[in-house]
């Protein structure tokens, strides 16, 4: 047998091997790079939060310096229409930027509803308010400065401090130390919704009960939130961390 015979057809097939596996078949030369999708063209719901929630909200929604998302009683509270709306526009005066593209942002509004329905979908409980009414999201009126410190000393004391500047004790067998919610600095980072949010959906990983458990059987209403909002939001300052201590 004539082996220049079998060797052609031979040779043929892995040329014709290599060139259907293309570059990247062939050892030292790596395939071309995948290609990143566009910053507007992304659609999955974690790649969005983590570039652009996790950082105030916490990784799992928890432990953030903003109010936790990983709350089913917040979400509960808010529904989707706030929490989309609220990340798309923000909250000006806040440390919550607005993420739509309107809003000076980058995302799309498809993107801002994907992490609004991604949050709910991921840590919402259709059961979180065990079948109770909360006071509504948003207060309906002024509240009343006076009555929101007695209300406040009544509901928030035992942890806050009954004026509000903080208190210790014990929580779980360990030492706990509340800060200052009268604090003008604190108060310029946090609109009055934010304060309503708290109060009524309480901060479960941090031991803050939600409106029903702050003096048990007495859950607060829709007015006694709304008041110690009003008290709360009357230590604000025009010029918070002023006026600077001198030295003669």
């Amino acid at each position: 047998m004539n082996l220049n015979s079998l060797r052609i057809p031979l040779v043929a097939s892995c040329l014709l091997t290599v060139a259907g596996l293309g570059c990247s078949g062939v050892a030292g030369h790596p395939g071309p790079p995948a290609v990143e999708p566009r910053p507007d063209q992304v659609s999955n719901f974690e790649d969005l939060y983590r570039a652009n929630c996790a950082g105030c909200h916490g990784d799992q929604g928890r432990h953030g310096a903003a109010i936790s998302l990983a709350n089913p009683v917040y979400l509960s509270l808010a529904g989707l229409s706030n929490i989309d709306r609220v990340s798309g526009a923000g909250v000006p005066g806040t440390l919550m930027p607005g993420f739509s593209k309107a809003a000076g942002g980058l995302l799309t509004d498809k993107q801002v509803l994907i992490i609004a329905q991604g949050v709910v979908s991921k840590w919402g409980n259709a059961n979180a308010l065990g079948g109770q009414t909360p006071p509504p999201y948003a207060a309906s009126g002024p509240g009343n400065v006076q009555q929101g410190q007695q209300e406040f000393a009544t509901y928030c004391g035992r942890c806050h401090g009954a004026d509000g500047t903080g208190a210790t004790g014990n929580q779980g067998g360990g030492h706990v130390q509340k800060g200052s919610l009268v604090e003008p600095a604190y108060l310029a980072l946090i609109s009055d919704q934010g304060l309503r949010s708290f109060i009524i959906a309480g901060q479960p990983e941090d031991g803050m009960p939600d409106w029903r458990s702050d003096v048990p059987g007495h859950p607060l209403t829709d007015g006694e939130v709304t008041d110690i909002v009003a008290w709360l939001a009357s230590h604000r300052t025009a010029t918070p961390g002023q006026p600077y201590q001198t030295h003669q």
